[in-house]
């Protein structure tokens, strides 16, 4: 059941600024087949808006491509608040952690793959292929985890369970259907990727919607399908039809793995004949134990750990062909936007080398066969096979999108008239006392800062030392995880905090309104972090509000500072006389504080890590209630907790009542707790 249905746009406001140009220039160039096109709009111009115009008039399938999860998550909310009507989809990794397996010969370590993957993500995941394969005004946005392998669209298809009212079905057979669609039978409670019978009545959780379903049965017939909400039991809507599509993307079947027991063992003997030839023995009966193993697990079990390094047999692939992706779930016809495409391009690039890398060294030592090379990621000729139609959209682009792009549209005016921020460059052998002096300021305004530093330990050190002088600082990088990321920067926004101390997690992308103080350490050190395009993303972040001003730290002028602040100026320049010509007052962006996280992880109150509900999670403590959960959680060697508990004691500030989250911002024991153990 294909449901072909328009784009319908949703805003409370007409394009304005530059945006009605870009949008005229960039839609010609969609429906005149230019592959591909550059926006280049600046931080605080509209570029979302102006994409989701041009997606509104091409009405086809869109990727959304971004280079992390948070950022992402961000441009999912815009893109469902501007398209409520239209299927909007999150399609990120769904590991909350995840080290993969790998050894380290120098130490002789060896590292088994652990992961602990989030159920509501793989939700998400399962509802973004359902949407490709049902109708065509569907917007997914992806981070590069969609360039890895998925398993074949072919298979994943044939196995969709189609059913109809007056359809015959032995009720048994019925269940043995969604069973083979890794559906598990549960006839105590109905959760995702389960059913239960009861009589004559069959009811399904699917693993990617929020809808159940109930199957009554009369003899061998189905009587009636009616969809329904599992928490109440109402009836919402009756159906004459209905499908099931599969509970996981990875599809096998006994078939397949009796075909690749016998190719999988003859490269194991192979692979054993080399190393014994070389005289590697120990990696011999390495390489022999392991792959006997694992094929004895998947002939009694139908799954091994590792499994997916037998992909390429399971598949039918033949050797170097690529694997299946979410991309090969698009129509050819698909439009692709690449945000922030100066990062986001790289990172595609990279991602076949770094995975290869990896495993090639487990191979040479006997851990994996040479046929695990092929469960990995798209590479970057095979990835540019996709590249129907691309809109780079980014501040700074790269020399690849200048090159190829068949025009470069420039979105420089904001339609709030807000400037780009004022630069100035002060000396960086005085950056710290004048940064707290700063720093005094913008809170007593009730404002925000960012302020970025050149690695994690400083950034975690300048934290210590900005919360040992009472401001109310975070410090945030990659080492927290996506939750804590969006709850640091949620915080910001609400006031929470004042100060957010970071490497570049916040360059590309994120909407921080109340920012209006960026402060760049040591902006003389050349290289990728003090790069042109790096500066002004960082400067950037002010450019959404009136107040916004950037100081550069740096002891010398370097070419990436010099170009960064010309630039700057330059589109200072064009927005003044913009604002001058028509009488515009700039306004700082007014934008609601709300989750950064898609709704559909943080709404239901699951708990992150074993953590409490989101209702049990916040609440009102005294001084002396904080006092007693640190030296509790100290007693217990939970020195994260207490850290988080000595961080709320700092920030009462002689307050006799504080809020705090008690679950949230997980820190490094050796950062966090280095105050309280002195």
């Amino acid at each position: 059941m294909f449901m072909e249905r328009d784009f319908q746009l949703e805003a409370n406001w007409p394009p304005a600024g530059d945006q009605p140009q870009a949008i005229g220039k960039l839609s010609e160039g969609i429906a005149s087949g230019l592959q591909y096109q550059t926006l280049l709009g600046v931080t605080g111009s509209g570029k979302t808006f102006t994409v989701a115009n041009v997606i509104a008039g091409a009405k086809r399938p869109v990727l959304v491509l971004a280079h992390n999860k948070t950022l992402a998550a961000q441009l999912y909310s815009e893109f469902k608040a501007f398209f409520p009507s239209n299927s909007v989809n999150y399609f990120v990794s769904y590991y909350d952690y995840y080290q993969p397996e790998a050894y380290v010969p120098s130490t002789d370590t060896y590292i088994e793959k652990d992961a602990s993957v989030n159920d509501r993500i793989e939700r998400l995941r399962l509802a973004s292929t359902k949407a490709l394969i049902e109708r065509r005004d569907v917007i997914v946005v992806a981070s590069v985890s969609c360039i890895y392998g998925l398993g074949r669209k072919e298979t994943y298809s044939k196995v969709i369970f189609p059913f109809a009212v007056g359809e015959r079905w032995e009720r048994r057979s019925f269940m043995e259907k969604l069973m083979d669609n890794y559906y598990e039978r549960n006839d105590l409670v109905v959760e995702h990727g389960k059913f239960r019978a009861r009589g004559d009545i069959v009811e399904i959780f699917p693993a990617y919607g929020d809808r159940a379903l109930r199957v009554g049965f009369y003899d061998d017939e189905i009587e009636r399908i009616e969809e329904f909400d599992p928490i109440s039991g109402k009836i919402i809507e009756s159906l004459g039809q209905a499908s099931i599509f599969p509970a996981q993307h990875y599809i096998t079947d006994r078939d397949a793995i009796s075909k690749a027991v016998a190719p999988i063992r003859a490269e194991m003997e192979e692979q054993v004949a080399l190393f014994e030839g070389q005289g590697k023995l120990l990696e011999a009966q390495r390489i022999r134990m392991r792959t006997l193993y694992d094929l004895e697990m998947l002939q009694e079990t139908g799954y091994c750990s590792g499994i997916e390094n037998y992909s390429r047999y399971l598949d039918g692939r033949s050797p170097g062909e690529p694997p299946g992706t979410l991309l090969d779930f698009f129509p050819e016809d698909f439009i692709m936007v690449v945000d922030e495409s100066h990062i986001t391009l790289p990172q595609v690039r990279g991602m076949f080398n770094g995975d290869r890398a990896r495993k090639i060294t487990l191979v040479e030592n006997g851990f994996r066969l040479p046929s695990c090379l092929d469960n990995r990621p798209l590479e970057w000729r095979e990835f540019t096979k996709y590249m129907n139609q691309v809109l780079f959209t980014t501040a700074t682009p790269g020399d690849y999108e200048i090159t190829v792009s068949g025009q470069v549209v420039e979105q420089i005016i904001r339609p709030t008239g807000v400037l780009d921020p004022e630069v100035e460059v002060l000396p960086a052998r005085t950056q710290i006392d004048d940064l707290i002096a700063r720093l005094r300021t913008i809170v007593r305004a009730g404002q925000r800062a960012i302020v970025t530093t050149l690695t994690k330990k400083s950034s975690e050190d300048l934290a210590e030392y900005l919360a040992d002088l009472q401001f109310k600082v975070r410090y945030i990088h990659s080492e927290l995880d996506t939750f804590e990321r969006a709850d640091l920067i949620r915080d910001l926004r609400s006031g929470e905090i004042s100060v957010l101390v970071g490497i570049n997690l916040l360059r590309e992308g994120m909407d921080l309104p109340e920012v209006a103080l960026v402060a760049i350490l040591d902006a003389d050190r050349e290289g990728f972090l003090r790069s042109e395009r790096s500066l002004i993303q960082m400067m950037g972040r002010a450019a959404r509000n009136t107040c916004g001003k950037v100081i550069l730290y740096a002891d010398e002028v370097t070419e990436s500072i010099r170009k960064s602040v010309e630039e700057t100026e330059r589109r200072r320049a064009l927005q003044m006389k913009y604002n001058e010509e028509r009488g515009i007052t700039p306004t700082s962006i007014q934008k609601e504080v709300t989750n950064l996280l898609p709704e559909e992880l943080v709404s239901d109150g699951t708990p992150r890590g074993g953590g409490k509900s989101s209702a049990e999670k916040e609440r009102t403590y005294s001084h002396a209630e904080l006092e007693k959960m640190m030296w509790e959680a100290v007693e217990r060697l939970d020195f994260e907790k207490a850290a988080r508990m000595r961080d709320a004691l700092v920030s009462l500030e002689g307050k006799e009542w504080t809020r705090v989250a008690v679950d949230t911002h997980s820190r490094s024991k050796r950062a966090q707790f280095k105050k309280h153990r002195r």
